[in-house]
């Protein structure tokens, strides 16, 4: 059977399409972080360099922040109220006897949030590159294995939600309690880099926190620290085994 006749590829396009119909995931997904960055870059003082941040903007520190906020909504907003819904009406019940394994559905939303969070990344780089002067990644390759990183560990985050939620409803309230914090770490209020150091040190220990750091270093042109990749690949994998561990197709 072709891959484009495969009940896989059957599935990803049914989500695909439904996807497209949820106005509220797009904009939550795709728009609020560039909205979020254009405001931002619009504020005077945060183009001026910061003796503080190292000489580097504040609109230059918020771009790799932002770039995270992309890959946090889409994991914590999107992923659980949809996998949730599913296996509340039964429909991964259903899916069970049918050629389509439910896993079939679980790859398709993995795969269409990765998607959403990657195409908000690229239009929050360019953005910030093209309207207000932020450099590209001067070490790409670290800052694409910190979004590899980053990526998995929030999906895993959003699986693992989706597996103690009984209800799409109380998936949505576990994901909004987590997103705040998340957003905090990730540095949305005070950047990471401008915490004071007791605060930073335990915020680096969360794999948002890490992430900022990490992804922030790769901009500025250097190999993130192993340090912050070893958090983040932890939790990637702590957060993988729970989701696996407690996930329920029905």
């Amino acid at each position: 059977m072709s891959a484009a006749t495969s009940p896989y590829a059957a599935v990803l396009r049914t989500e695909t399409r439904l996807f497209r119909r949820e106005p509220g995931v797009l904009f939550w997904g795709l728009a609020f972080p560039s909205i979020l960055l254009v405001i931002l870059g619009s504020i005077p003082s945060f183009r001026n360099p910061e003796a503080g941040l190292g000489g580097l903007r504040t609109i230059d520190v918020y771009v790799p922040v932002l770039v995270l906020v992309s890959v946090i909504t889409t994991s914590l907003q999107m992923l659980p109220p949809v996998l949730t819904g599913y296996r509340e009406r039964g429909i991964l019940r259903r899916m069970s006897t049918t050629p389509v394994r439910p896993a079939a559905l679980l790859s398709a939303q993995m795969i269409l949030a990765g998607g959403a969070a990657l195409a908000s990344v690229v239009l929050c780089l360019a953005i910030g590159r093209l309207g207000f002067g932020v450099k590209l990644p001067s070490q790409p390759l670290g800052y694409a294995l910190t979004l590899v990183l980053t990526a998995t560990a929030a999906l895993s985050l959003g699986a693992l939600i989706t597996a103690v939620a009984r209800t799409a409803k109380i998936a949505s309230a576990i994901g909004t309690v987590a997103y705040f914090p998340a957003l905090f770490t990730a540095g949305v209020w005070v950047p990471v880099q401008a915490m004071p150091n007791v605060m930073a040190r335990i915020v680096t220990l969360t794999p948002f926190g890490a992430a900022a750091e990490a992804l922030g270093e790769a901009a500025r042109g250097d190999w993130p620290a192993w340090s912050h990749l070893g958090v983040l690949a932890a939790w990637a994998v702590v957060l993988s085994a729970a989701a696996m561990r407690w996930f329920r197709w029905e």
